[in-house]
């Protein structure tokens, strides 16, 4: 079933959820793999991606070989506690606790427990949606989408006051990133992976499926970032995931 409009309220907490490490064979960066959890004052749960399937948690290397992800990097750390449930129960809240789920693309490491969540509607942009299945890992395809209630959105759109979702095209066909207004911390931009790391900017996203999209969608958020005075949360930054505070902790 396929809804097209959902509204909550303005965002009061924003919580870092922590869904392993991983490290990529080419280079030997070690990243962190982040989902987020958003309460607003309608006392909602938003979820914003889910990691990687709950597989890789049982055995990671078993699960690996078997996507093909061994080829392209090594999970580092990746437990239960890593998992969607596992990173809300620190909060003290569960599954059944989640209104809506957002994902910001369809990769391994985003989507990977989107049929975990039974009755949550899914917000994703309409061009990812229209994929026949989630991107997933390079040429593997084994997830299907789940028998939800889909919110699809085009362009930029207002998730609620202060919570803005920004079309980013370029690393994935219907990329996501996220301005939201927090009462203490102020203006916050939730690149994912339209901006994994800054660095990525100078090498001109060389590595993403359209390189010259993806510059174009990280210029227009580093520009939005600079005018709202945003603090920026990269999507996978070696450097500043060993800074952020994580679940439980929150920035209010």
């Amino acid at each position: 079933m396929q809804t097209h409009s959902f509204l909550v309220g303005r965002p009061i907490s924003l919580m870092v959820l922590d869904y392993g490490l991983f490290k990529v064979h080419a280079n030997g960066r070690i990243i962190g793999i982040s989902g987020f959890l958003l309460r607003t004052d309608k006392d909602e749960c938003v979820l914003i991606d889910t990691g990687f399937p709950k597989h890789f948690a049982d055995d990671p290397q078993k699960a690996s070989a078997a996507d093909g992800l061994g080829s392209f990097g090594e999970i580092l750390h990746l437990t239960k506690v890593n998992l969607p449930h596992g990173q809300l129960a620190l909060a003290g809240l569960s599954i059944a606790d989640i209104d809506l789920l957002i994902l910001t693309h369809s990769h391994i490491d985003h989507v990977g427990g989107i049929a975990d969540l039974p009755g949550v509607p899914i917000l994703l942009s309409s061009a990812e949606r229209a994929l026949p299945r989630p991107l997933y890992f390079g040429k593997c395809r084994p997830m299907a989408w789940p028998d939800v209630d889909y919110v699809t959105i085009d362009g930029d759109h207002d998730i609620g006051p202060g919570f803005r979702a920004l079309f980013s095209p370029g690393h994935a066909p219907g990329q996501l990133a996220f301005l939201i207004d927090l009462p203490q911390t102020g203006p916050v931009l939730l690149t994912s992976d339209a901006i994994s790391r800054p660095a990525e900017v100078d090498e001109q996203f060389d590595t993403a499926p359209d390189p010259a999209l993806a510059c174009a969608s990280a210029a227009r958020l580093l520009a939005l970032a600079q005018q709202k005075a945003a603090f920026i949360i990269y999507g996978h930054c070696p450097d500043q995931w060993p800074r952020l505070k994580k679940a439980p902790d929150l920035y209010l």
